[in-house]
């Protein structure tokens, strides 16, 4: 048996492998390769693997772990803060969904109405595992769309449990409702307990172990909160996700998180690749063959359907009409705990053998066709906002009446994005007495920042009509700071389009992405990972006292093969008050005498550096030997590595004085 098992998972890692390896040639998602191998290995494959049981217990551990680190990415504030998405949302999301499914099985399908309301059931939950899965990927979970599809699934797992307990009601062998209230009300008070109890032990708990200085008992315990916490909510009626999710809340709060989310993720990412496969074993190809055309209106339904429904549901809960079409295309599918819900009204009598077979097959293609979906969502959306009049539809939503035209406004920054380095530029540009107007879609960002007097304004700027009233034809420079890869291409492309002449700059989380954005109209793009790591390595440099021109040197060559970003790195000037406590203000830098430099074959003398600047020359090294404190007949040859003296601006007007010919015109001036 242990043999069996064990062929069963070189099986599942050999043909998997193999098929994300020849999809990731084309570009597809690994997600449809997992699925794709299921459906090779099933039971209604090639029957590969037969104890697929087994497959579906280490999948359900993979759904544990992803909500698990999903939680540890959430706070509880960040959990507030999508209250909107979670309460309203998907509130509206799921009543609208099990109503319209309710009503068109009455009327097509000819159901039962208790059976009616039980396929509003299935259809109304999405693939949280999918979803969130995709969003990592394509960094777009902290996106306005990413945050609201995931208050809507968080609001759908919530739902599982009501779900669950109304099957045997609907089936009409269970409780009354009476009974039904006061178990959803236990389950919920012994809720709140857990992690009443868990936000005030988890600490402490956590803060033990690390004293320990055990990475082992560290992940131990981590991986037991996690389980533990889940099996303890299942017990309570929930799903084991749900616990999970919220045993990764509770860490979040503990300094320990980032620590818990890198010992966690190897973890996650084996046994997420399983629950994929086990969905792809559920297909049926040979149901799929004989219905085809059911089966593919049934999907076509469910997808229409679905997407129509949560763009409605996002619109009314305060998002702008694109988000909220794009939310719908991402929450389109049907989730997988919409299985388990199929499987306990198949033994309920809700649904008949076909019908399940019917509902697996479509479940698994809306699920399949996930990613491909997502990848065209934006462009669809695009498409439908310019052909339909849905423009209306958010101009009757808003509350708050037009923003007032920013006709004064001329060679001004116009801001997209009010995130830390929007706040930031404002910042500099309000102390530098330069004009900025900001564009922010939070509304509880704007409506804040108002208060404060920023000219912030509500708006999505992939809207030519918003950008006219930000003064896009007489702005000067546009900078773009959200984490929406869709929305930063088109804001680019609209952008140089309505104005030629404004100069763009773009923050972007990856380098991969920088090439698009230039082609674009894009001036400069800022990688944050590519900044980064140049940050990293001139402060590396700087520590082993390689002079400042030459880190420079190296930051702009490297700069060159992936476009020159806006900000320049400041190396930390080296304060003498580790030597000295009076000379805290006093700084140093170390500056090379390059072959050709104007410097070379001057004395100290002839270079005025002091009168020019401010900054002294207190020792130059040259080769193996140190002249301290040189006389002003002292003369340079390439090679010198000059040790300069005193305040940061003047140490730094020293540097543009030795690096041009300022020098030559003083000295002849004199």
């Amino acid at each position: 048996m242990e043999l069996e098992f064990l062929k069963s998972l070189v099986l599942i890692f050999g043909v998997s492998a193999i098929v994300v390896f020849v999809l990731g040639k084309l570009r597809i998602p690994s997600v449809v390769g997992f699925l794709i191998a299921g459906v090779i290995l099933g039971p209604h494959g090639f029957q590969l693997i037969k104890e697929v049981h087994e497959v579906e217990l280490l999948a359900e551990i993979g759904v544990i772990l992803l909500m698990f680190t999903i939680g540890l990415e959430f706070s509880l504030r960040n959990l507030m803060m999508l209250r909107s998405q979670v309460l309203g949302g998907g509130f509206v999301q799921v009543t609208l969904t099990v109503l319209a499914v309710t009503i068109m099985s009455l009327f097509f399908l000819n159901q039962k109405i208790n059976a009616a309301i039980f396929d509003g059931f299935l259809v109304a939950l999405s693939s949280t595992a999918i979803v969130i899965k995709l969003l990592m990927d394509r960094a777009e979970i902290n996106s306005p769309q990413g945050r609201t599809s995931v208050g809507i699934l968080i609001f759908q797992d919530l739902c599982v449990v009501p779900f669950m307990l109304l099957i045997p009601i609907l089936a009409g062998n269970g409780g009354s409702f009476r009974d039904i209230a006061l178990t959803m009300f236990k389950s919920f008070g012994l809720l709140a307990a857990v992690l009443i109890t868990a936000r005030w032990a988890v600490p402490f708990i956590l803060h033990e172990i690390v004293k320990t200085r055990s990475r082992e008992l560290f992940i131990i315990t981590i991986i037991l909160l996690c389980i533990g916490t889940a099996f303890f909510t299942s017990r309570l009626g929930l799903s084991l996700a749900l616990g999970a999710f919220l045993a990764g809340i509770v860490i979040s709060e503990s300094e320990y998180a980032s620590q818990a989310v890198a010992d966690i993720m190897p973890f996650k990412e084996s046994f997420i690749g399983l629950f994929f496969i086990s969905v792809g074993m559920l297909m049926n190809v040979s149901i799929l063959k004989e219905d085809l055309v059911t089966i593919m209106a049934a999907v076509i339904s469910i997808i229409a359907l679905k997407t129509i429904i949560t763009a409605i549901a996002s619109l009314l809960s305060g998002q702008l009409l694109r988000i909220s079409i794009l939310s719908g295309f991402y929450l389109s599918q049907i989730g997988e705990f919409s299985f388990v819900l199929a499987l306990a009204g198949k033994k309920a009598g809700l649904l008949e053998e076909y019908g399940y077979q019917i509902f697996l097959s479509a479940s698994v293609i809306t699920m399949l066709l996930t990613p491909f979906i997502i990848i065209i969502s934006p462009r669809v959306s695009e498409y439908l906002i310019s052909v339909l009049p849905l423009r209306s539809f958010e101009r009757i939503k808003r509350k708050k009446p037009r923003e007032e035209l920013l006709s004064k406004k001329s060679d001004h920054v116009i801001i997209v994005g009010f995130g830390i380095n929007g706040r930031n530029l404002a910042r500099v540009l309000k102390e530098s007495g330069i004009p900025y107007v900001i564009l922010e879609i939070n509304t509880n960002t704007v409506r804040k920042m108002k208060k404060r007097g920023e000219p912030i304004y509500y708006g999505d700027g992939t809207s030519a009509e918003i950008l006219h009233k930000m003064g896009i034809h007489r702005a000067k420079v546009l900078v773009v700071a959200i984490s929406d890869p869709a929305a930063t291409r088109k804001i680019v492309q609209i952008a140089k389009h309505e104005n030629p002449r404004i100069y763009i700059i773009v923050r972007t989380r990856y380098v991969a992405e920088v090439d698009d954005l230039v082609k674009l109209g894009a001036n400069e793009v800022i990688p944050e990972e590519f900044e980064t790591s140049i940050e990293i390595f001139s402060r590396v440099l700087h520590h082993y006292q390689v002079p400042r021109n030459v880190i420079s040197e190296h930051i702009e060559n490297i700069r060159k093969d992936s476009y020159i970003a806006l900000r320049t790195v400041e190396l930390p000037g080296r304060q003498l008050i580790e030597r000295h406590e009076f000379l805290k203000d006093i700084e140093t830098e170390t500056y090379l005498i390059k072959e050709g430099s104007p410097v070379s074959g001057h004395s100290i003398k002839e270079l005025h550096l002091r009168a020019e600047t401010g900054a002294t020359i207190i020792a130059v090294q040259r080769d193996d030997e140190i002249h301290q404190n040189p006389s002003p007949d002292f003369v340079f040859k390439p090679g010198d590595v000059l040790l300069l003296i005193g305040k940061r601006k003047d140490i730094k007007n020293a540097i543009e004085y030795l690096e041009s010919d300022r020098f030559l015109v003083a000295r002849y001036q004199r």
